[in-house]
């Protein structure tokens, strides 16, 4: 009988996740693990790990597994919450829940669940895992959960082979309400549970207020620069001569614009943001369209519309750069077309990749709205999950 021990986080997912699991046949382990203890800027009315691993537990005596608890709570803070807090210093928007899975969920973590002898290590991601030979070779391929809705596949964008040969996910063939359904008829603990939310395991948060545990404010001047200051780049060649112009963000210059107001540090902000500006007067609200950390200057818009919002491409260091399949990672000069998402749960955009000396350069079909600095591109092939990187 093969040995899997599952992620129990006292949410419905993992909870079904480990049901299935036990009706599949496997011998079904439960591990709760610790990852934050600092409450410092959470939002009040959020469940505690405590209350999680309560529950948790309730639901591993109900399914009849053995129970256990983790704190990995010092790693977590040096892996995913202190490179937080180093990539806003930069002016960059960072995605703790993509790190959280690499960094963690699927090395310290699994690290741990290796110790009790697991073959497999399982989660309640809306996401699935299919493998097939390749030259003598097991490839291991990541796939889009079945509910369009909840596909998790995005924030595991960054696992390798050896992480996915050791994983299981039990519910990606599901929908949420079946498996709300599910929960349901087996009178699970935590069938009306909400869903999470906010940062992985910090949960929901006031971001200046978590930020300010270690990022300073510091008063700056908010710019608005008019659309019509905006340099048009529909027209532009795309030819590697004109990939930087394409895939970097507008240069801005303080003379492109006036002095509308003030900010508590540019490094709280990113770009896309509305709220959290506090300035009127204006027909349209404002939008950030870009952060100058170094000179701490906020650009802004007006309107959704405004073109400083909307860029043609992006840039992906090689260092920056992850295959999940490695087999089909692209040689320098080569072009290829994949389906791609900057962002959780936004639709899925064409663009094409061009492999260059320095790394990838990504030029979509229609310009993106709110690229940013920090997070993360995936690009699918269909349902597959072939690769991702940080954008630059």
């Amino acid at each position: 009988m093969k040995k899997v021990v599952i992620g129990l986080s006292g949410g419905v997912d993992s909870s079904v996740a480990a049901y299935l699991l036990k009706e599949q046949g496997y011998d079904v382990t439960a591990l709760f693990m610790i990852n934050w203890h600092d409450r410092t800027g959470t939002l009040t009315g959020q469940c505690t790990w405590e209350d999680d691993a309560m529950i948790a537990e309730m639901v591993a005596k109900k399914l009849d597994m053995p129970f256990h608890i983790v704190d990995l709570s010092k790693d977590y803070k040096k892996r995913v919450i202190d490179y937080m807090f180093d990539e806003y210093s930069k002016g960059r928007t960072p995605n703790p829940d993509v790190l959280c899975n690499r960094e963690i969920k699927f090395d310290i973590f699994l690290d741990e669940c290796m110790k009790f002898g697991a073959d497999y290590v399982a989660t309640g991601h809306y996401c699935r895992k299919d493998s097939f030979s390749k030259d003598d070779k097991e490839i291991h391929q990541l796939l889009a959960g079945v509910d369009n809705n909840k596909d998790q596949s995005y924030f595991l964008c960054q696992l390798n082979q050896e992480q996915l040969s050791k994983s299981l996910f039990p519910i990606g063939h599901l929908e949420k309400p079946d498996v709300r359904r599910i929960a349901a008829e087996q009178d699970l603990p935590t069938a009306t549970r909400k869903d999470s939310q906010g940062i992985c395991f910090v949960g929901k948060v006031d971001l200046p207020t978590f930020l300010q545990q270690q990022l300073e404010p510091k008063t700056g001047n908010v710019i608005e620069v008019p659309a019509r200051f905006m340099a048009k780049k529909k027209n532009v060649e795309k030819t590697p001569d004109n990939f930087r112009k394409l895939c970097f963000a507008y240069p801005y210059k303080p003379w492109n614009g006036e002095v509308i107001g003030e900010h508590r540090g540019a490094h709280f902000y990113t770009v896309g943001q509305r709220k959290g500006l506090n300035i009127g007067g204006y027909e349209k609200p404002l939008f950030v369209i870009g952060t100058d950390v170094t000179r701490n200057i906020i650009y802004v818009g007006e309107g959704a519309e405004h073109p400083g919002l909307y860029r043609p491409g992006l840039f992906i260091s090689n260092e920056e750069t992850h295959w999940i399949r490695e087999d089909l990672k692209m040689n320098v000069g080569e072009t290829r077309q994949y389906d791609v998402r900057i962002r959780y749960r936004q639709p899925l955009e064409k663009a094409t990749l061009y492999q260059q000396e320095e790394g990838i350069y990504m030029l979509f079909d229609d310009e993106q709205r709110g690229i940013t600095s920090g997070q993360f591109a995936a690009w699918y092939n269909g349902d597959e999950l072939i690769g991702s990187g940080v954008i630059s």
